[in-house]
């Protein structure tokens, strides 16, 4: 039996809420991978919020594209990874882009009151990346 999951499993895996780890081709290096918060609806794209400025999105703008992996830490285990092209990258919006990011991972109080704190944060921009490549496993199907 295949581990693999299925086209809307693998999709409905993406749009819950988990940490991602993003990987960014770096010249000299091995990629730079570190954790993210990001959304995705399925059949759609993957969005994350960076600095335009700051390493990730220096390397963003570089490479072209990325990866990101999210995955659950408990039995069974599973993940999806997925790799493909920058499509987009637009300024961030505090209401549509932000807000909205922060509420999904730390609820509505939790993420209003994080939007507060980081009001002043300014140079964020949406990088918006279409999935080429998949690569799925869930242990659950063994």
């Amino acid at each position: 039996m295949s581990l693999t999951m299925t086209k809307e499993e693998r999709e409905a895996f993406l749009s819950d809420v988990h940490v991602g780890v993003i990987g960014i081709a770096e010249d000299g290096h091995g990629p730079l991978v570190v954790p993210i918060w990001y959304s995705y609806e399925p059949g759609g794209e993957v969005r994350i919020v960076t600095g335009r400025t700051s390493r990730k999105g220096k390397l963003l703008e570089r490479a072209g594209r990325f990866s990101l992996c999210v995955q659950t830490d408990t039995l069974p285990y599973k993940y999806v990874s997925v790799e493909g092209p920058i499509v987009a990258v637009e300024a961030a919006d505090l209401e549509r882009d932000r807000r909205p990011l922060a509420r999904r991972y730390l609820g509505a109080a939790g993420g209003d009151s994080y939007i507060e704190s980081t009001r002043d944060m300014v140079g964020n921009v949406v990088v918006r990346m279409r999935p080429e490549r998949w690569l799925t496993v869930d242990y659950a199907k063994q």
